[in-house]
């Protein structure tokens, strides 16, 4: 038993050397420019999701989604998440296409995560991903604001509304549209 042992140890470090030296003899890709491979985004995703699940504090949002929070989450998130993340008046970010992993549209896509994750996320940002820590640029109280936007997405009041179709130009997307799209995705991804 001691030599199977032994066995299993040597190969376990045989392998991670291996790997170590694949990798710093630069044969890993290290293009930002392109898809990644469905294997990996699948792994990284649900690392992300473990860590977020071990981690972060499963804290309420403090603020009520009034009109006036909602519109502030609005201006935040043009001002710091659009750049990446695509703009409110719908069209997609310009970086996007530049990053490895692409980060997701926010907008045509919100998170169905729930808020402590998108908070957390937000706040402590994702290595490896481009996902900046905002915790020293934002306040808790703004980041919280692009959070509740984000997760009101699909059920903003009437004057919040209003006030995204005149400051961007565009409706926000009903929520009968998101669920066409998603539903033409699915079946676009089984052919």
């Amino acid at each position: 038993m001691g030599k199977f042992t032994l066995g299993v140890i040597v190969t376990l470090v045989v392998l991670i050397l291996g790997a170590l030296g694949f990798a710093t003899l630069g044969f890993l890709p290290t293009k930002a420019n392109v898809e990644p491979p469905h294997f990996e985004r699948h792994l990284a995703m649900s690392a992300v999701d473990a860590s977020m699940d071990r981690h972060a504090p499963k804290t309420a949002n403090p603020l009520p989604p009034t009109d006036q929070n909602l519109e502030d989450g609005m201006k935040l998130y043009t001002m710091n998440c659009a750049l990446c993340h695509g703009g409110l008046d719908r069209k997609p970010s310009t970086l996007a296409t530049s990053f490895y992993p692409p980060p997701p549209n926010l907008i045509s896509d919100p998170p169905d995560d729930p808020e402590w994750h998108t908070f957390y996320v937000m706040r402590t940002g994702i290595r490896y991903t481009g996902m900046p820590a905002w915790d020293k640029t934002l306040t808790e109280q703004d980041m919280w604001k692009i959070t509740m936007l984000l997760s009101h997405l699909d059920k903003l009041p009437p004057a919040v509304q209003e006030y995204w179709k005149t400051s961007f130009g565009v409706a926000p997307t009903a929520s009968e549209e998101k669920k066409e799209g998603k539903e033409e995705e699915k079946h676009d991804h089984q052919h």
